[in-house]
């Protein structure tokens, strides 16, 4: 069950501006101190999640990591995730749907993306991520705002209301909203962090496999998800209402 609040507005933004003056880790240190198990990381194995979770690794801030697999995923990211357990020595918890693919097509319609899109990500991804939040208090994301125009005016910490009938709230925070697309391939590669490998045959933001294309030069790096529909979104980032303006 997620907290009730205890920081005003105006301590949270000053929060906010605090950690993103400060480092990747100074925000991650600051979860795991005063939230603990309750702060864990979702990743989808983007590369600014990655950055993280090596930031997480170095400073021996043992933060719970958990993904969507929504029994869609390439067979490149189910590897990868296997690679990055074995080279950060850490366990990554899936998180999956109360139904298989086959039982949402027999009671749906088969390939449910083609149709209704947004219903298949609420079922596969959305209704699955509300699961855990619930356990949390601070989910941590790898959400930048160059990513899309929809996330362009993301804060580092951000308060939502999980359930506005209880007036239970929960933070998101996501160290990573400054950083640029350049500067996260420049730390993976000095780093030399495992990577999906389906990047080098043009993909740049990989999701599940049905809806996701690899982008042309100078395309936004999602833009090769849902083609052919007006659909920027998946759901997971931006179910919650958000409690106050940024």
């Amino acid at each position: 069950m997620a907290f009730t609040l205890t920081l005003t507005e105006d301590e949270r933004r000053t929060l906010s501006d605090r950690l993103e003056q400060g480092t990747v880790t100074d925000s991650l240190r600051w979860a795991w101190e005063n939230f603990g198990q309750r702060a864990a990381i979702g990743t989808s194995f983007q590369g600014a999640g990655l950055v993280m979770l090596h930031h997480a690794r170095e400073a021996g801030i043992p933060l719970p990591v958990f993904t969507l697999d929504t029994g869609l995923l390439f067979p490149e990211t189910l590897d990868l995730k296997r690679r990055l357990e074995d080279f950060f020595g850490i366990t990554i918890e899936a998180v999956t749907p109360e139904k298989t693919v086959e039982e949402q097509s027999a009671e749906e319609s088969p390939e449910l993306w083609n149709t209704r899109p947004d219903l298949c990500c609420y079922l596969r991804k959305v209704a699955p991520l509300q699961n855990r939040l619930s356990t949390l208090d601070v989910w941590i994301t790898g959400v930048r705002r160059q990513q899309a125009e929809t996330r362009e005016n993301v804060s580092v910490l951000e308060l939502y209301q999980f359930d506005p009938l209880r007036d239970e709230y929960i933070y998101k925070l996501n160290p990573m909203a400054a950083w640029s697309r350049d500067k996260v391939q420049e730390f993976l590669k000095r780093h030399d962090i495992p990577q999906n490998a389906l990047l080098s045959q043009g993909y740049r933001s990989i999701g599940c496999w049905p809806c996701t294309r690899p982008v042309a030069e100078g395309e936004n790096e999602r833009a090769g998800r849902w083609t052919g529909f007006d659909k920027k979104e998946c759901g997971i980032h931006t179910f919650l209402p958000m409690a106050v303006t940024r």
